[in-house]
């Protein structure tokens, strides 16, 4: 039987401890502070990020792998016998970093043995995705099954975040000029999230207040998760506090199984800014 191997790019925000574990292999963007150029999560962690990011004169900017990049690493599994590669990546909407999987396939001549996925989601939205191929691939699991999971892993999850100011989607072009001045007014705290269909950023609700938004999302979530276990999964930049706060919050008002905590990457907070939250709540399998 083939042997599943998992790639990402680093926006899935996976820690090198929870990919080393399960063997998924990771493909760098890169972080740009004028001169001075970062691999995401490689040679730039989280923690420096928002460290330097702070101190900046202007804002850094990000680029995509090259499609030789993604070549190195599909070259490296494919010499292992018998293998099969699902390269899972960030919402093409955000980036080109899935068309240059796509063209590393084509210039390894179309392998079939090469499946490229669209995630369209962003960092733990795809990494929580990973994840489940990845366990279901040390299962046994073949490439359709493996699929099949993601596919149902993301049926069963919704995800909404929070961010602290919409300079940063602003600036990088992934929201109105309009909502970028009303969220800068009255402490208004836009809950987002991603449309699954077309991997794209849309505004839930504006509120007043971070806790007031914590609340609003816990009644959003109530219609599918009320009385279901649930895995709950923050990714936050610099705001653990935050986040913890949250998961408090949701403890009283569902039946929360695992909580975990993740830090977003350097690119992913290059493009939300300090201070974002990001929710992602999964049904547990019955």
């Amino acid at each position: 039987m083939a042997k599943v191997r998992i790639v990402v790019d680093s926006t899935a925000d996976l820690p090198k401890d929870v990919r080393e574990r399960l063997g998924i292999e990771m493909v760098p963007l890169k972080v740009h502070f004028g001169n001075e150029t970062y691999l995401d999560s490689v040679t730039l962690s989280s923690s420096d990020f928002f460290v330097k990011l702070a101190a900046a004169k202007e804002m850094p900017t990000t680029s995509q792998p090259s499609p030789v990049d993604f070549v190195d690493v599909y070259k490296k599994l494919l010499e292992e016998p018998e293998t099969v590669i699902i390269s899972l990546h960030l919402s093409s909407a955000f980036s080109g970093t899935y068309q240059s999987a796509v063209l590393a396939k084509s210039l390894l001549e179309g392998d079939e043995r090469i499946r490229i996925v669209d995630s369209k989601s962003a960092s733990l939205g795809f990494g929580l995705l990973a994840i489940a191929a990845a366990e279901a691939a040390a299962e046994g699991a073949d490439a359709e099954a493996c699929l099949a999971r993601i596919e149902e892993v993301q049926q069963r999850t919704q995800l909404y975040f929070l961010v602290d100011t919409l300079e940063y989607l602003h600036r990088n072009g992934r929201i109105g000029k309009a909502s970028a001045v009303f969220g800068s007014l009255l402490n208004i705290k836009p809950i987002l999230s991603i449309d699954p269909a077309e991997g794209v950023i849309y505004p839930v609700d504006k509120i007043r207040g971070s806790r007031k938004a914590m609340n609003r999302i816990i009644e959003l979530l109530q219609d599918k998760f009320a009385g279901v276990p649930v895995d709950v999964t923050f990714v936050h930049a610099n705001a653990l506090e935050g986040a913890q706060d949250f998961a408090a919050l949701l403890g009283d008002r569902f039946t929360v199984r695992n909580t975990s905590y993740y830090e977003l990457g350097p690119v992913v907070g290059t493009h939300v800014g300090p201070g974002t939250l990001g929710l992602f709540v999964t049904a547990v399998e019955a």
